[in-house]
């Protein structure tokens, strides 16, 4: 199989002045407005995640969490932290552990954990964003949500996507009256066209508009959001909203290739076991064995149950728990691992290091051409979150509580105030000479950081494009019961042939959401590609202004 033998559904975009690329055409056109405006790519960024809170109510909001990656125009990298923390009630013990539940599952007895009030944790995203925009945007907070307000309050035409994905939970959905009222209209999910308006939201985005962060932390919506949940016996408190603060932190680095891969730090998982992965497969010719190959592909499940074994021992708060990113993205410590991976047949991994997601996210990428690059991945965590509104602010709380082990003494055992462990993996690539190269991520859960991988391993060893890198076909696994997700898009006799070598393969039409890549090139130009996963779209600023001293020929013909 090579790159020729998939069709690419969506074209990418190609620009000089700036990149939008999100999973939602209303959210990339709020960015761009922003690059149009004279704003730089953190306004744009910001505009376009207060847009999704509105079209893309199932996967990101104000009570979510996430981080962003930003690389400045002097080359330096930051992450901001915004990820959700568990209340200051909660405890180790807060949740038992359904008895019915796989080997390996964070699921509380009665879904506590990730459905209803229980399993809100404290949210980070709006500090983020806020924060994101003070201290490298230009303009002021009000006019990068004037978007995010106008589709609020005059309303959208509901995409088959976002239709599919009410559908998809609407038996959850139909138990809280609020939210039922809004997607389940008449008892059945909003259909594609339907006009979703959201006056209450509207008016939470103006008052924020107002306000700042805030409103929330420590304001009347905050008082709002706290006091529901209380009152429906959660463990979130206003206290929790007003202590909350977003990290900033350093990224952590490995190369691939010749390539420097940046990305977040622990408390998410994913930059770490990026490289991971990426030193492990570093040691073999992938070019030579082929995109799609059984070869290729039994090597890339492997790398992928590698990294699940540790990240279970030993990836979470480095507040709480002492995480080994030395050794994890050391190539010496992938050499070791490397050599036990047999060539022919699947095999069980343990940890390699002492102990010391959810699939529903949304992600965006963006860049302007001063050299700002803004690569961010936030949610509410499952689809719809905690599936109910706190209608007096029409926002819908996230579920990260189930994010955490439901079994006291793990790595990812509840503390108060303790950082949720993601799987987001917001990277960007350099250059042998530090200039950027591809700026990428995705939603998806613990399917997140697998599929970045991928995407890196079909530009730098395949040498696809950008659009093809992005909707390649892809494959999953953590190793549970050998189980590897392969898409359809991958041919039967090769799905046999991994079978045949001990994988437990399950086809399935898609593997994680939808990715949001921009690629850069040497001379300045900016290439957008979003994937058919979700309504990505990319939109780019080419043109400009009118040259210094240009007049309307009329006048200087006169003249």
């Amino acid at each position: 199989m090579t790159a020729t033998s998939f069709a690419c559904e969506k074209r990418p975009a190609r620009a000089a002045r700036g990149m939008v690329v999100t999973n939602h055409p209303l959210a990339s056109a709020a960015g761009a407005e922003m690059l149009a405006a004279g704003g730089n790519a953190v306004d744009a960024a910001v505009a376009a995640l207060f847009a999704l809170t509105v079209v893309e109510p199932m996967m990101v909001g104000l009570l979510g969490g996430g981080m962003t990656h930003l690389r400045l125009p002097d080359g330096s990298h930051t992450v901001i932290d915004g990820l959700s923390t568990a209340p200051l009630a909660a405890r180790p013990d807060t949740f038992r552990p359904d008895p019915a539940a796989p080997p390996g599952s964070t699921e509380a007895a009665g879904r506590e954990n990730s459905i209803g009030p229980r399993s809100v944790a404290a949210p980070g995203n709006l500090l983020a964003w806020c924060e994101a925009l003070a201290r490298f945007g230009t303009m002021p907070l009000a006019d990068v949500m004037e978007p995010a307000i106008r589709h609020a309050a005059r309303g959208f035409a509901v995409t088959p996507y976002l239709s599919e994905c009410i559908a998809e939970v609407a038996a959850d959905l139909a138990r809280d009256p609020a939210i039922a009222a809004r997607f389940l209209p008449d008892g059945a999910p909003l259909r594609p066209g339907a006009r979703l308006v959201q006056p209450d939201t509207a008016e939470t985005l103006r008052a924020v508009a107002r306000e700042g962060a805030a409103a929330l932390h420590g304001g009347a919506i905050g008082i709002a959001v706290a006091d529901q949940i209380a009152r429906s016996g959660g463990l979130l408190s206003r206290r929790d909203l007003i202590e909350y603060r977003t990290v900033e932190r350093a990224p952590v680095r490995g190369t691939y290739r010749g390539a420097t891969i940046l990305g977040p730090p622990p408390p998410s998982s994913g930059g770490v076991h990026v490289i991971q992965m990426l030193n492990i497969l570093e040691g073999y010719d992938i070019a030579g064995l082929g995109f799609g190959t059984p070869d290729s592909l039994h090597l890339l499940a492997e790398a992928l149950k590698i990294a699940f074994a540790d990240r279970a021992a030993a990836t979470a708060d480095p507040a709480f728990v002492p995480v080994p990113v030395a050794r994890l993205t050391d190539k010496a410590y992938a050499a070791e691992r490397r050599a036990r991976i047999a060539p022919d047949r699947a095999r069980d991994w343990p940890a390699g290091v002492a102990p010391a997601d959810s699939p529903n996210t949304t992600h965006l990428t963006v860049a302007d051409r001063e050299g700002r690059i803004v690569c961010a991945t936030h949610t509410i965590n499952s689809l719809f979150g905690a599936r109910f509104l706190i209608p007096e602010v029409g926002l819908i709380p996230n579920n990260y509580m189930a994010l955490f082990d439901p079994r006291p003494g793990r790595a990812l055992s509840i503390a108060p105030g303790k950082r949720i462990t993601t799987s987001q993996a917001p990277v960007i690539a350099l250059r042998g000479d530090g200039s950027p190269l591809v700026a990428l991520g995705m939603p998806g859960g613990l399917r997140i950081f697998g599929s970045v991988m991928q995407a890196l391993v079909n530009l730098l060893d395949h040498r696809m494009t950008l659009q093809q890198a992005v909707e390649a076909p892809r494959l999953w696994t953590q190793g549970a019961a050998r189980v590897v997700e392969v898409e359809t898009g991958f041919p039967a006799p090769v799905r046999e042939a991994l079978a045949a070598r001990g994988h437990v393969v399950q086809a399935v039409a898609h593997v994680g959401g939808g990715m949001c890549a921009i690629g850069f090139d040497p001379d300045g130009t900016l290439e957008g590609a979003a994937c058919w996963r979700a309504d990505g779209t990319a939109i780019g600023l080419g043109g400009g202004l009118a040259r210094e001293g240009a007049r309307f020929w009329p006048d200087a013909a006169r003249g």
